[in-house]
């Protein structure tokens, strides 16, 4: 018989690995268009007045989740007979393939035990591959439908799409790492990731902008909400006026919980001040409504304000950017400066300013590239331009975050390192410092020289006391931590939960000299120079070397002699009494007396363990 080498069957189960992820992508594609397929036909089935058979139903779904992913439509019939496109994606119908595209992705590269794992190119490359494969295959059958897809939006953006939730999928069974830069980058960046530091400015450069991005979409949301509060008749009117059966109502409705983001996003957009095109004529700002605007008849345009000049209501619009830009800087200076750190580890305004800036600038990169797809058009000549303008939405949004987000950090920055604010932080003099404040102090000197440190070499220090983050709405928490932490009692005299179990016999030596370590160590006599203590722990105690020796004596079923008495009195006295005086002596020697023998012994021992070079063990 023969035997397969393990070099075929590593390749062999790599070829496995890699159909499992194309399969993996097909049936992540296959579910999407499916759920999505049913949806369609259960509105064919129920309408009572369907304008086609089951094939071109079949076909209108096909078209509907191509336009999920970023295609451009087609409508060919028309009342003009020109073919009008279709490429207003529904943002909430889009999360769905995004979705099932990146676990597919997660899946396929994540590691299992007993089965072979493709590398990341090759997960990617397959997952993608197999997705691709549905999507050219609905696309070739819905080209006889009512809403045919344009083949050029196929490869961009569909395809830009597809890849970009595969790779962040395969990124993320990854670990979500970040880096290293490919080896084609600049030298300078490839350094500077491999920084500390650096990581942790850009994540919190990233995780500020997308505060920034929540803020401002929700602003949105808020706006077009109160919009249609005030204008409830409008739309109402417009609902019942598209649909007159229960089953066209539903999908109506449906239609417009698939746009909100897109309602979000617009008045995002006006708040920022370019506000949207309601036309190739027409523009909605905060300022007024210039133009005639093309609105066709649906529930969501009602919140369109009004033609004419813009009132002051429509001028508080401006408090959304306004609020974003502080929720920016908030969340930059929460790790700027944390309120429970020495001012040693907060960041230099220097840092500050940078990192506000980088945030601002993704914030203003993230809201262009939705606001682009927020809009687009829905036709011909008028309709041809409708939404937000993305490449003027964006710089606003960079615009506003910098102006404002800047000079409010600096200014947080200097509320939460101010010292009377946070009492804790006062240096005081080590004169009038109690014993529990100066170990407090201690390590409050010991947190500068770590951040010193870290500043130097990047190394990891999330778990460490100072520094730690702390819930924004509870600054009062932790006040007592630098002298807590490690067992010491904090201002109000009791010890932390997490001190230790062995009793302490007392206060630390260099707290009750007033010595301090690090930058603190030095300022109180005239030529003190610190200097180390031996540790305090009751191992070396009378009571438990007598305990030892008890226990000694009794395992060795009494060969042992009793506890030894110390050097001085094996000597002698000098006074030259006799032996039977010594005797004597020794048999009126009372408790308290051999209590002293054994404290000279136990020193007497210290001082031979401190000299190696000196007779006798020490018990």
């Amino acid at each position: 018989m023969t035997q397969r080498s393990p070099k075929v069957t590593v390749e062999r189960n790599r070829t496995l690995a890699l159909v499992s992820a194309l399969v993996k992508g097909v049936v992540a594609a296959g579910l999407g268009l499916g759920s999505l397929t049913v949806l369609v036909m259960v509105a064919w089935i129920s309408s009572p007045y369907p304008d086609s058979g089951p094939g071109g139903a079949l076909r209108a779904a096909a078209g509907v989740w191509l336009l999920a992913h970023g295609a451009g439509l087609v409508r060919p019939d028309t009342l003009s007979g020109v073919p009008a496109p279709v490429s207003l994606v529904p943002l909430l119908l889009a999360v769905g393939p995004v979705w099932l595209a990146h676990r597919a992705a997660r899946d396929a590269a994540e590691p299992e035990e007993g089965r072979a794992r493709p590398s990341q190119a090759g997960a990617f490359c397959a997952v993608t591959a197999g997705y691709l494969l549905v999507v050219a295959g609905a696309a070739a059958y819905a080209r006889g439908g009512p809403l045919r897809a344009d083949p050029d939006t196929l490869v961009f953006p569909v395809a830009l799409v597809v890849a970009g939730a595969a790779a962040a999928g395969v990124w993320t069974a990854a670990g979500r790492p970040f880096g290293p830069p490919p080896s084609w980058s600049p030298l300078a960046l490839q350094e500077a990731v491999a920084r500390t530091l650096f990581r942790r400015r850009v994540e919190a450069a990233c995780r500020s902008a997308a505060v920034g991005v929540t803020v401002l979409l929700g602003g949105g949301a808020l706006l077009v909400a109160v919009a249609l509060g005030r204008n409830a008749a409008a739309a109402q009117d417009a609902f019942l006026a598209l649909a007159g059966d229960w089953s066209g109502r539903i999908a109506v409705l449906l239609l417009a919980a698939s746009l909100v983001p897109n309602a979000a996003l617009w008045g995002a957009a006006y708040g920022l001040g370019p506000g949207f095109s309601l036309g190739t004529g027409a523009t909605a700002t905060p300022l007024g409504l210039d133009g005639t605007p093309a609105v066709p008849h649906f529930p969501l345009l009602a919140a369109v304000p009004d033609q004419g000049p813009g009132s002051p209501l429509n001028w508080a619009a401006l408090a959304v950017p306004v609020t974003a830009a502080l929720a920016v800087a908030w969340f930059v200076v929460r790790r700027a400066g944390p309120a429970d750190a020495p001012r040693a580890r907060a960041w230099s305004p220097r840092e500050t300013v940078l990192v506000t800036l980088l945030a601002a600038l993704g914030c203003g990169v993230a809201t262009a590239l939705l606001t682009a797809v927020a809009g687009g058009p829905l036709g011909t000549g008028a309709l041809s331009v409708f939404g937000p303008v993305w490449w003027l939405t964006g710089p606003a949004a960079l615009v506003w975050t910098a102006v404002i987000g800047v000079p409010a950090a600096l200014l947080l920055r200097l509320w939460r390192l101010r010292t009377p604010g946070w009492a804790w932080r006062r240096e005081v003099s080590e004169a009038d410092e109690p014993p529990a404040k100066a170990k407090a102090a201690a390590t409050a000197a010991a947190a500068e020289a770590d951040s010193e440190a870290e500043e130097d070499g990047g190394e990891e220090r999330e778990g460490h006391g100072a520094g730690r983050p702390r819930r924004w709405w509870a600054p009062w928490r932790g006040r007592g931590r630098a002298a807590g932490e490690s067992g010491d009692a904090g201002p109000g005299g009791s010890a932390s939960p997490g001190a230790s179990s062995v009793p302490a016999p007392g206060p630390a030596p260099e707290a009750a000299s007033g010595a301090l370590h690090g930058p603190a160590a030095g300022r109180g006599e005239e030529g003190f120079e610190p200097y180390d203590f031996l540790p305090t722990d009751p191992w070396h105690g009378k009571d438990t070397r007598e305990a030892r020796w008890a226990s000694l004596k009794r395992g060795s079923g009494g060969l042992m002699a009793d506890f030894p008495a110390g050097p001085a009195d094996r000597a002698g006295p000098a006074d030259g009494t006799g032996p039977a005086d010594r005797v004597g002596s020794a048999d009126r020697t009372g408790p308290a007396d051999r209590a002293d023998a054994a404290d000279r012994a136990d020193a007497a021992a210290d001082r031979a363990a401190a000299e190696p070079d000196g007779p006798g063990p020490t018990p």
